[in-house]
Parts: structure tokens; sequence; C-alpha cells
């Protein structure tokens, strides 16, 4: 197999909203997702970034916008593949899943977030498009969601939620130093 880093979406905005007062079930995630990439790249695997752009010029997610911009922890090299992705999957309207055919990647390691979002929607479609996934939950991120009663769901249990949803059908679901063990 050959394997693959996708970091979706490590991105400024992220850090806004932990800032703004919406903890990240997993503190730790910067770290962990900045020392994927470090071992991906000393091993000479491929990373590849994906980052989200909202097309509304006033959204914090807006290509202009400081949001937009990458996390420290997952600035891409100058030789990195980097696609933009308007919506949830890092498949659609991208041509990700035409590079990863052509590089011969068959197995992806996905960091990033939004959990219950992006990373989500982009690990569902990996699975059905045939590729095998692997999810780093430490290097996750996600935030508190809130039902429709007004009812607040804690980030770490919507992070378990996603990763419950992911685990078996779409995706093998470990952790950073699992992943990194066997690189």
């Amino acid at each position: 197999m050959t394997q693959a880093l996708l970091v979706i979406d490590a991105q400024q905005e992220m850090v806004n909203g932990r800032e703004a007062g919406y903890p990240w079930a997993n503190s730790g995630a910067e770290q962990q997702i900045a020392a994927l990439i470090a071992a991906f790249r000393r091993s000479g695997l491929p990373v590849i970034h994906v980052h989200h752009q909202d097309i509304e010029p006033g959204s914090p997610m807006h290509k202009d916008a400081p949001g937009a911009a990458p996390l420290d922890c997952a600035t891409p090299a100058l030789d990195e593949a980097r696609f933009v992705k308007h919506g949830s999957s890092a498949f659609i309207g991208t041509a990700l899943e035409t590079h990863l055919r052509a590089t011969l990647v068959d197995q992806l390691v996905i960091a990033g977030g939004e959990a219950n979002y992006c990373v989500e929607s982009s690990t569902r479609m990996a699975g059905n498009l045939g590729f095998h996934v692997v999810l780093a939950e430490d290097a996750l991120i996600n935030f508190q969601k809130t039902l429709r009663d007004g009812t607040v769901i804690a980030p770490e249990m919507v992070l378990a939620m996603t990763l419950a949803n992911m685990s078996g059908s779409f995706a093998r679901v470990t952790t950073t130093q699992d992943i990194l063990a066997q690189l």
C-alpha cells in the first residue's frame, strides 16, 4: 500500500473558534498534527493539504480572510499537494481523487478538522471510493454541538460519536502514536 497523510482544514479559524470559547475535544490536536506531518515528511511519504475556502466575501474562511490561513503546525511545504474545497468533502469539486490515483496512493491517514463535518464527509467518501482510511483520533479538531432542543453536546461526545460512525465501516480509528509506530 502507498500511504499519504491527508490534512483537512487545519486552518486558523479553528483556533479562532477555540479562542472564542469553544473548546476542542483534543486540546493537543495541533501537536499531533505536527507530529504526523513531520514523520510523513521524514519518511518521504506524501503530505496532502486540503483547505476550505468559502466563496462569500464576508466569511471568516474566505480565501482573503485571516481564518483561511493554515495553522502554524500545518503549513504546506512548497512541494506538497494542496487542494481547495468549497464544501464539506475533500473529494467534491477538487482533483484530489485524480491526484491520489495518479500517485498510486491507496491508504490515507486523515487528520484535521472539523471531525464531525469535513473529516467525516471526506472519510466516508474515501471509503466509498475504495481507499483504506486511518483516522488519527487525537489529531482531529472539533467543537461542541447544540441540538435542536437547545441541549449542548460536549466536544468530547461529538468526537466520540463521529469516531463511532467511522470506525470499521469507513476507517480504522487509532492514535497518532500507533500510526507513527507503523511508519
